[in-house]
């Protein structure tokens, strides 16, 4: 083929495939995990080297060229229109669940619109155009109300290559129902990939609140043959409020664990148990969420947290803030879980939950290993009859570092509590270059029960800590920028960064420790790190 016959291909072609290129770079820029897809315009070369790039760019172009815009309005819409234009509009949930959707699709709700059902999406995208199920319009997000008709107001199963966003969705029945959720995700067919929730309003759901039953505001499962699990789940800027029993909570059976799962940059206030939850992942993240009131109406013998993974390896949890968990049983912001290897929580900020700070735990006949504490902040976490940081049963070799806990004058209760469960007594615990800071009237016991192996090394101990460590002393308060009051956000705990970094204690090296501090400074190579999670 000459030079000008591939120009004159060029013209002809050439606007077509900039409108579906065009498409597919708008559907696809917030696509996590995945190249960036910038604008461009096709060009056609002179090379005959370029003829596969040309075919696939011409195949997915034809993809997203076949793909439908659908548009529902509860007031105005009808199901004998064909939903391709606001204009003439679907009306219902019914007609939408009957469609099968196909990759580039995409299922748009009238903003401003209510309806009352369950959606169940068919069908899905691929691995070069999902499905969108949104809002068109402005106004208030749309709404879509269960009404407790359905166990499930939302019903993603075993559809892959799908975003939802901007969706407000409840589920608040006359009376509590076992496993009654906002938005469900089911896999029990195999490997369901790329699903992302991003932006909904998830409220008022009230499910059961046993564990055994329990509900939850977003709720991802895994069950069924064929070794089912996750490959590409991101729940992202999500509102989560007054949801019984969890807030966003996974579940999972067989011996298949999830990957890619994210949970970031959410907002979950008033929940009646758990508030985040993985269950069967490996690699997962939970990040920068916010968590208040968790366990708000968990009976006193059922046990809840507000942010940990359990049958987990390599989890994340980082920039995170859980506060006002309700109740001991266990009631700690952070949970370390069992069956659980290699867990990494750092960076998050911990304050006034009832149950503590951390809980680490694993009955005898399972395990807890190599779960990493670090660079977190802690303050007045714990009532009287809790404890801060809760050892329960055999976890090993937990290494707790360059943490920041703070407890107030009225607060009178064990800093660290080891306690066995099932014959498991933990072992071989390391605490270094911690900073533990008891404010004037208030008092931290230690009780080291059955474990054995602890290691304590350059911690610094202030204020009236009571059975301590052989050859472990109280020091001097440090000059601190000032006293801390806590509060949500960030700015108040600016007071307990060091004053002079000259004169401020400094703790050992150690190894793969981030690099960073709380407030992202980085560790000096050159010297050994400050106590506590800041940096100078």
């Amino acid at each position: 083929m000459t030079a000008s016959m591939w120009n004159d291909a060029a013209a002809r072609i050439s606007k077509p495939l900039e409108r579906v290129l065009y498409l597919v770079q708008v559907s696809y820029h917030a696509r996590p995990h995945v190249a960036d897809l910038r604008p461009f315009h096709p060009r056609l070369t002179h090379r005959m080297s370029n003829l596969p790039t040309l075919l696939l760019v011409a195949a997915a172009g034809l993809a997203t060229a076949s793909a439908d815009v659908y548009h529902l309005d509860p007031q105005n819409g009808s199901d004998s229109a064909d939903g391709l234009s606001p204009a003439h509009a679907w009306r219902s949930l019914e007609k939408a669940n009957a469609t099968v959707l196909k990759p580039g699709d995409q299922l748009l709700f009238k903003a401003g619109g209510r309806w009352s059902g369950q959606l169940k999406p068919k069908g899905g995208g691929n691995s070069t155009s999902r499905v969108r199920i949104g809002r068109y319009g402005d106004g208030p997000l749309p709404r879509i109300d269960g009404e407790g008709k359905h166990p499930d107001t939302v019903l993603l199963q075993n559809i892959s290559f799908v975003e939802m966003t901007d969706l407000e969705v409840t589920n608040l029945g006359p009376k509590t129902a076992p496993w009654r959720t906002g938005v469900r995700i089911l896999a029990d067919a195999g490997k369901m990939q790329r699903v992302y929730l991003r932006r909904l309003f998830v409220h008022d759901v009230n499910g059961d609140l046993r564990k055994s039953h329990e509900g939850c505001g977003i709720f991802f499962e895994v069950k069924g043959s064929n070794d089912p699990h996750f490959d590409g789940l991101l729940i992202e800027q999500c509102r989560v409020e007054r949801t019984d029993r969890n807030g966003i909570c996974q579940k999972a059976t067989g011996k298949a664990r999830s990957v890619n799962v994210v949970i970031r940059g959410n907002t979950l206030e008033d929940i009646g148990g758990d508030g985040i939850k993985l269950w069967g992942t490996n690699g997962g993240i939970i990040e920068r969420n916010v968590v208040r009131k968790a366990r708000a109406r968990c009976g006193k013998d059922e046990a809840a947290a507000g942010i940990w993974p359990f049958a987990c390896d390599d989890t994340l949890i980082q920039f995170n803030e859980v506060s006002g968990t309700i109740g001991t049983k266990d009631g700690q912001g952070y949970d370390s879980d069992y069956w659980c290897r290699r867990s990494v929580f750092q960076y998050n900020y911990s304050f006034q939950n009832e149950g503590g700070f951390m809980l680490i735990c694993s009955p005898g006949k399972a395990v807890n290993e190599d779960t990493v504490i670090r660079y977190n902040i802690s303050v007045h976490d714990g009532i009287n009859s809790a404890r801060v940081f809760h050892f329960g049963g055999g976890a090993t070799r937990t290494h707790v570092y360059n943490n920041t806990v703070v407890l107030a004058p009225h607060q009178d209760l064990p800093m660290l509590l080891f306690t066995q469960w099932d014959k498991g007594r933990a072992a071989d615990s390391r605490f270094s270059n911690n900073l533990f800071i008891v404010e004037e009237g208030g008092r931290a016991s230690y009780d080291f029960g059955p474990s054995v192996g602890n290691v304590f090394e350059k911690n610094v101990f202030c204020g009236r800590h009571e059975g301590l460590p052989a050859k472990t002393g109280i020091s001097p308060a440090p000059n601190l920028a000032g006293s801390v009051k806590p509060s949500p956000g960030l700015d108040s705990l600016h007071a307990l960064r060091p004053a002079d970094a000259k004169t401020f204690p400094r703790g050992i090296f150690i190894r793969n420790n981030g690099g960073r501090d709380f407030f992202g400074n980085p560790l000096q190579a050159n010297q050994p790190p400050m106590v506590g999670a800041f940096e100078k």
